[in-house]
């Protein structure tokens, strides 16, 4: 991707955090999609929203980007107390849905200048704003060509460009990445971390992996609860256990096996994963499996190719603090079925 320096995406005008809300609840008759939602998203930071798929995460989109109504609590972005139809929350956020449709027919840049008229720009402003943000998102080259043609990821980062155009405080992401390849994936992940500073970004997602890559801080989502939220490095610290990573040489399997159960045995051992390639061990004491660990393979016979200490990550967390959903807790989709509530 091709970028251009440009000015300032946001401009903060008001004070106090990006994100507020208190108690935030949405129910869809008996669903209860969102239940007493207390959220804090710092200025300038790069916040990930995560949880599996019907977590919430969309909902809690769409209500603090106007587009939605909470049944209880409150809210209020950048400044501005939330609900639908406010025209000082439209004029301070951006917004890119999970799965932008845009008119084929048009042109991205007709596109953009179409936005831009919206928002109240014209003249050399908007010519000059949209050449910005064709530049910023890699699309320069392929402004004059119809949308209909554009790929997967060019559509995404067309769909950032909007968002952009006319400088928000506030950038609301959902799922970008979710439908892009690996190169896409990268170069739309540059761009978010690219806007640190600039704006306050906000992206939903259950990959986690991109979250490591660009956020500095995170709340985790499951059915509608708020599970954790705070600075990743800080989550990754408290959370995460230690982990050792064992690499057996191959054909010993017999001796490998025997390695395996002799470690879930151990008592500072919290789980073993080994599904044929790498030993995976998670440990409740890090000093106790410091020692104990090593005398453990030599006394199974087994051959090493490597042995490390594993660095924790976001999946180490969230497993630890949301885990695996129970089939009986999935619909037809994959999604983890909302709660349901009779009175509330």
């Amino acid at each position: 991707m091709t970028s251009a320096p440009t000015a300032s995406v946001g401009t903060a005008v008001s004070a106090g955090p990006a994100i507020e809300t208190r108690g935030l609840s949405k129910r869809f008759g008996a669903i209860l999609a969102l239940d007493g939602l207390d959220l804090v998203v710092p200025r300038g930071s790069v916040f990930g929203l995560l949880g599996p798929n019907g977590a919430g995460k969309t909902t809690t989109i769409r209500i603090l980007t106007g587009l939605a109504r909470p049944t209880a609590g409150t809210a209020s972005v950048a400044g501005v107390e939330v609900a639908l139809d406010e025209p000082r929350l439209h004029q301070r956020v951006g917004y890119l849905d999970q799965d932008p449709r845009f008119y084929g027919w048009m042109t991205g840049r007709e596109l953009l200048e179409l936005v831009g008229r919206l928002h109240g720009l014209s003249g050399t402003e908007l010519r000059v704003r949209v050449g910005e943000m064709l530049a910023r998102t890699g699309l320069a080259a392929a402004a004059d060509r119809r949308i209909g043609g554009y790929s997967g990821g060019m559509r995404q980062r067309l769909g950032i460009a909007q968002a952009l155009l006319h400088r928000p405080e506030i950038l609301f992401l959902d799922e970008p990445v979710s439908s892009l390849d690996p190169e896409g994936r990268r170069d739309l992940l540059e761009l978010i971390a690219g806007l640190r500073g600039d704006a306050t970004v906000v992206f939903s997602t259950h990959v986690l992996s991109d979250v490591e890559r660009v956020c500095d801080r995170i709340a985790i989502l499951d059915r509608g609860r708020r599970v954790t939220e705070g600075p990743l490095d800080e989550l990754l610290a408290a959370h995460a256990r230690p982990i050792y990573r064992l690499v057996p040489a191959p054909g010993q399997d017999a001796a490998v096996a025997a390695l395996v159960e002799r470690l879930r045995d151990a008592p500072w051992s919290a789980d073993v994963g080994a599904d044929g390639g790498p030993i995976r061990v998670t440990v409740s004491d890090e000093a106790a499996a410091g020692a104990g660990l090593l005398p453990l393979v030599v006394a199974a016979g087994v051959v090493l190719e490597s042995f490390e200490r594993a660095r924790p990550t976001l999946e180490d967390v969230f497993l630890e603090l949301v885990g695996p959903a129970p089939t009986a807790a999935l619909d037809g989709r994959g999604f983890v079925r909302p709660r349901e509530v009779t009175d509330r």
